[in-house]
């Protein structure tokens, strides 16, 4: 399924371009560099934690930058090092890890423990958003003005 066509979709629906950017990209192909690992973690109903290996690296060594819809990890160790390695297992090199969170998902905070980088993410809907109990009124129906009219039908 790497020639896949999603066009019949995009002339079918209205409003779901981002949700289909998505779906092309993960079909799309690529080597991806597995380095450093990670896990993601639901840690409540509306909480997530990413957890990324980060061994030999520094907390000011590694950048965490969120915009909307996408959380940027870049980590690049400073040069110069004068150190004569026998043998170098542990990497040090550049990386660069993309998220693609949902809407409402931000980042509410970000740490270094152990080697791990540990960034929490918490999904907040705007009250707008949030399911509300509607009051259902008894009594009177509810006056619709001069504008409701009785209308009168013929049999058929």
């Amino acid at each position: 399924m790497r020639n896949s066509n999603l066009a019949p979709f995009w002339r079918s629906s209205v409003g779901f371009d981002r949700l289909f950017d998505l779906i092309d990209d993960t079909l799309r192909f690529e080597p991806e560099d597995h380095y450093p690992p990670y896990n993601i973690v639901r840690t409540g109903e509306d909480a997530y934690r990413i957890s990324l290996a980060a061994a030999g690296f520094d907390p000011q060594d590694i950048s965490v930058t969120a915009q909307q819809n996408l959380v940027t990890v870049i980590g690049r160790k400073p040069q110069g090092e004068d150190r004569d390695y026998l043998y170098r297992g542990i990497s040090g090199r550049p990386f660069e890890r993309r998220f693609s969170v949902a809407d409402y998902v931000q980042v509410a905070g970000a740490s270094f423990e152990n080697g791990l980088l540990h960034i929490d993410l918490v999904r907040e809907l705007p009250e707008a958003m949030k399911p509300r109990r509607i009051e259902i009124h008894t009594g009177n129906v509810v006056d619709l003005g001069k504008s409701a009219k009785a209308i009168d039908h013929k049999a058929a």
